[in-house]
């Protein structure tokens, strides 16, 4: 494992291990090193082996999280080759928290929201996606993908505000779910007939057998997006660029794709913009789309191009929260050419550890 300062481009250390290492996670505090069978803590600021956890289940894929929360560390593992338990560990006092039952086949993804406060994961079969809070494992709610076919999730990702988790896979579809099961309780529904029906028909999943009642209060997803292709490898991410929410896909084949995410009534996204992240992308495939339909736009479509004509004249945009509902931004508000990479202010795609000033680690 090589470690350098990032703007610098110098190397700050170099480690070796007894064997492959399959993945590294850091934050302002620790840095870890997964092995198959070990994970190597160490302090970020001096590079210290803190701790080193042996004899772990089997774990070929070196998966892993950690909280980026530095005031915890919280560190997740698989805690079984052939179950979904997750290990929880606390990376700063370096001791064993809990162990969570979190599905029954293996392992696939987890994930920690920004706080550390919550954990999602999902298992080989790729069907259901749960989340618990930390540290006490507890499961606050769960997901369904899908039933009509397994799927290998590849990736887990919360947005800032913790109220939407993101979902991607080897099929064309990127998932998005809403966890306002987590938001203060809403007022009582006026007594309808329609109303009166849903309570009974819930009450009466307390009678049913445990995987039937699961599976009816399962939610679906909030949102999608879509992909051009399947059986490629992603990794997804929530973000605000521009003051807008954005979905942002990764993929093995050298692509980023950057969609529009309507915050009120989800749906499918909208492509917005496709960049090449190996160089090799022609002029045009890092052009945002046209994405104009000829029928009435929706909030998505509107949002994601601005009408020349319309963007000098909105009455109600707010500086601080970008537009409101059902408006137009304003042409100030997009970036011209290219994703900029390097550029934090407009788009921060990888997560950045500052170090101080003496050149110490700042990303691996």
């Amino acid at each position: 494992m090589n470690v350098y300062h990032f703007k610098k481009g110098t190397e700050i250390c170099s480690y070796s291990y007894s064997s492959n290492v399959l993945s590294i996670r850091l934050n302002r505090q620790r840095l870890l090193v997964c092995l198959e069978e070990s994970i190597y803590i160490h302090n970020i600021k001096d590079m210290k082996l803190l701790k080193t956890i042996l004899d772990i289940p089997p774990n070929p894929t070196g998966l892993c999280a950690l909280s980026i929360n530095h005031s915890n560390s919280y560190v997740a593992y698989p805690g079984s080759r052939t179950t979904g338990e997750i290990v929880l560990y606390d990376g700063h006092a370096l001791k064993t928290v809990c162990t969570i039952a979190a599905h029954e086949g293996a392992l696939a993804a987890i994930a920690f929201n920004a706080s550390g406060s919550r954990l999602a994961s999902a298992s080989e079969k790729g069907t259901v996606i749960r989340v618990f809070s930390v540290p006490d494992g507890q499961k606050l709610c769960e997901f369904r993908r899908g039933m009509k076919r397994y799927v290998t999730i590849s990736s887990l990702a919360f947005s800032m505000d913790s109220q939407l988790l993101c979902a991607s896979s080897n099929t064309e579809t990127v998932h998005i779910f809403k966890l306002e099961h987590l938001a203060p309780s809403q007022p009582e529904e006026p007594s309808t007939w329609t109303s009166y029906v849903g309570k009974m028909f819930m009450a009466a999943t307390n009678y049913l057998p445990t995987q039937v009642s699961d599976m009816m209060n399962q939610d679906r997803a909030f949102a999608t997006g879509r992909l051009g292709f399947s059986g490629h490898r992603n990794i997804c991410t929530l973000a605000t660029v521009q003051k807008l929410p954005r979905l942002l896909v990764a993929s093995s084949s050298g692509h980023l794709y950057i969609y529009n995410l309507d915050p009120q009534d989800g749906g499918d996204c909208v492509l917005i913009k496709t960049h090449s992240l190996l160089g090799s992308g022609t002029a045009d495939e890092n052009k945002e789309n046209d994405l104009r339909p000829s029928l009435p736009q929706s909030y998505a479509a509107t949002v994601a191009r601005p009408s020349p004509s319309a963007a000098s004249t909105v009455p109600g945009y707010s500086e601080d929260g970008g537009a409101l509902r059902g408006e137009v931004i304003p042409e100030h508000e997009f970036a011209t050419g290219p994703v900029r990479l390097d550029d934090e202010n407009e788009f921060p795609p990888i997560i950045l550890c500052r170090g101080d000033q003496k050149g110490k680690a700042k990303q691996s």
